[in-house]
């Protein structure tokens, strides 16, 4: 065991030996941190905190009580096998978060990015993908295998499918079903999420020119009435437009998937 001299760890809390605890974490009352655990400096459980597995949280994250971090998946054909949960700098993990390790069958580790919120009651599943400044609200669920990119808002009681990806930007508005992939800055929302438009008030407060943002909307209406099928109106807009944001959402649209796409109505 490994836990810095500038650490405080409450009396109650659990520690077992072989965790790394650096520089002025501090370990609340009745946590109980697993072996195989590094939490980097400055790293804040509030309370009755569960971290297990091979779990590394970064530097200046707080998790909040009744938080289970790096527990085994909720996957039937997990075998027991060594299996990671990586989660960056500066996140704020609410009370009752749950976020699970990785398997054999998606690579092995689940990763979270930096300076997300993870409001109360959430999940994060096995080998999923989470980016940077992701914001997922409450009793949220992200399933196994899932890639969320960054600055994705996720609305409360939202329920993400296994292998779907959300695009950089997007908004998924609360209580929805997302079964299919999200494009880039796109607004999805109802019960069985639909995609509804752009996220036009998260681009607008990122300072996303205008220009950018009428191209956006200018290929956001080729891809909803445009002639063709929507992988074939993607590739039009590729050639079609030269701004940064039109060719990410075409990129997106191209990549590799497991799913397909939400189109819009």
């Amino acid at each position: 065991m490994a836990i810095s001299p500038n650490a405080q760890v409450h009396a109650s809390a659990v520690v077992e030996e072989g965790a790394q605890i650096a520089d002025d974490c501090i370990i609340g009352p009745f946590c109980v941190v697993g072996p195989n655990v590094v939490l980097h400096r400055g790293v804040q459980l509030k309370s009755h905190v569960v971290v297990s597995g091979h779990t590394e949280i970064g530097a200046e994250t707080e998790v909040f009580s009744f938080s289970v971090i790096g527990e085994v998946p909720q996957d039937l054909k997990f075998g027991g096998e060594d299996s990671q949960l990586v989660i960056g700098e500066r996140n704020r993990i609410r009370e009752h978060v749950t976020m699970n390790t990785g398997t054999e069958g998606g690579g092995g580790v689940t990763r979270v990015g930096n300076d997300g919120l993870f409001m109360a009651g959430c999940h994060i599943a096995h080998d999923a993908q989470i980016g940077d400044r992701v914001i997922v609200v409450n009793s949220a669920a992200v399933a196994g295998h899932c890639v969320i990119e960054d600055d994705v808002i996720i609305g409360g009681l939202c329920g993400i499918h296994q292998w779907v990806r959300i695009g950089r930007g997007a908004i998924i508005g609360a209580v929805s079903m997302v079964t299919n992939d999200v494009i880039p800055y796109g607004l999805v929302q109802g019960p069985r999420g639909e995609l509804d438009g752009l996220n036009l008030v998260g681009l607008k407060r990122r300072g996303v020119p205008r220009a950018d943002i009428s191209e956006l909307r200018a290929a956001f209406q080729t891809l909803a009435q445009g002639e063709g099928a929507f992988q074939e109106r993607a590739k039009r807009l590729g050639e079609e437009s030269d701004s940064t944001y039109v060719q990410e959402m075409v990129a997106f649209i191209s990549g590799h998937t497991d799913r397909s796409f939400l189109t819009p109505r």
